[in-house]
């Protein structure tokens, strides 16, 4: 069995399915910088990992106190964890969960369960099940102060049904059997505006 890893009180390594998950290449936000970011959806009845985020964002702002807030918390402070079913209450795959978006300038390692590196974009996807390494840090940008989700490295667990709202090839797609008619729509009339 691996030993537990000491971590900084920041930081959390969360089991989640992962959605919105642009995690191969970076994608610009809305000031045109440009991120690698995931959603991480988390079962409320998953309540040991719910409690480790929260001991994060704890940790988090109280170092944000003294180095961004000038001493104490400010009122209307945003946090990254969220309700599911209040903030995506027309998504089904965020029913009875919460949810944070974390995101890194930096391109996160993505790798197995043996810790070996993945390469292969169609592995690691929207809707499969992860590790995923966050750091909880305090921020003071334009007025607006809270705590965020520094995004670090995934690691695949398991797959999920996809949820990139794409159908897929199977639903798409009947076999083809090795008539060339079939394979070429047969041989019906074409309206003249097709001919």
């Amino acid at each position: 069995m691996a030993t537990k890893k000491k971590l900084p009180a920041t930081k959390v390594v969360v089991p989640c399915r992962i959605s919105f998950a642009n995690i191969w290449s970076p994608k610009a936000t809305l000031s045109g910088e440009e991120k690698y970011s995931v959603s991480c959806i988390i079962p409320k009845s998953d309540k040991k990992t719910l409690m480790a985020i929260h001991k994060a964002i704890e940790a988090a702002k109280e170092e944000g106190k003294p180095k961004k807030w000038g001493g104490k918390l400010p009122a209307n402070l945003k946090l990254p964890l969220r309700d599911g079913d209040i903030d995506r209450p027309d998504d089904p795959s965020y029913a009875d969960c919460m949810f944070f978006n974390a995101s890194s300038k930096d391109a996160p390692q993505i790798v197995d369960r043996r810790v070996q590196p993945i390469t292969d974009p169609m592995t690691v996807y929207s809707g499969c099940y992860c590790n995923v390494s966050v750091n909880a840090y305090a921020f003071s940008v334009s007025g607006n102060r809270g705590v965020a989700m520094g995004l670090g490295n995934i690691q695949f667990l398991a797959d999920g049904e996809r949820l990139s709202g794409k159908a897929s090839a199977d639903a798409d797609f009947e076999e083809v059997e090795d008539d060339e008619e079939d394979v070429l729509g047969g041989d019906e009339e074409l309206p003249d505006y097709l001919k």
